[in-house]
């Protein structure tokens, strides 16, 4: 099932240029990019913090730079906020990070999850049909998630 992206990124996706930057954040596990989306204030960073706390590496929070190489989409931090994240009620934090990392998954924030999915969606982002999961980023267990359902799409290349 494919679905569709906000406006905001459906807008970007129309342009013909091989980088853009987009309002989003970017983890990496196991050397593979996880795009996190979602409106302002859905919980991104928190996403991506509690990931890291997990062993992910941040590649980028609040602002990505998606370039292409035979169509796969690489995710890279702005130079201006490489290595800065935002931490609600603290401020912004240095932390390592990681650039040049390929794209595998997308993770859209919303209140509004299916408890069931009955297909395995993708999204279509700038021509490249991309795994994606919907995930309430409120919940305590969306780290976790996160991390099953890329270990899932790694075991279906596998296979494949």
């Amino acid at each position: 099932m494919k679905s569709d992206f906000p406006k905001a990124i459906d807008r970007m996706t129309m342009s013909n240029d091989s980088r853009q930057s987009i309002h989003a954040t970017a983890v990496g596990i196991r050397q593979k990019g996880v795009l996190i989306i979602g409106p302002s204030g859905s919980g991104k960073s928190d996403l991506a913090l509690h990931l890291i706390d997990r062993g992910a590496q941040l590649i980028s929070d609040d602002q990505v730079i998606v370039t292409f190489e035979n169509d796969i989409a690489i995710l890279n931090p702005p130079q201006k906020i490489a290595g800065k994240i935002e931490v609600y009620a603290l401020g912004v934090f240095e932390i390592p990070f990681v650039k040049n990392i390929a794209l595998s998954m997308i993770v859209k924030l919303s209140n509004d999850s299916e408890r069931f999915p009955f297909s395995k969606p993708t999204d279509r982002f700038y021509d490249i049909d991309v795994p994606s999961i919907t995930l309430d980023s409120n919940r305590s267990t969306a780290a976790i998630k996160v991390e099953l359902a890329l270990q899932r799409i790694e075991n279906e290349m596998v296979r494949t």
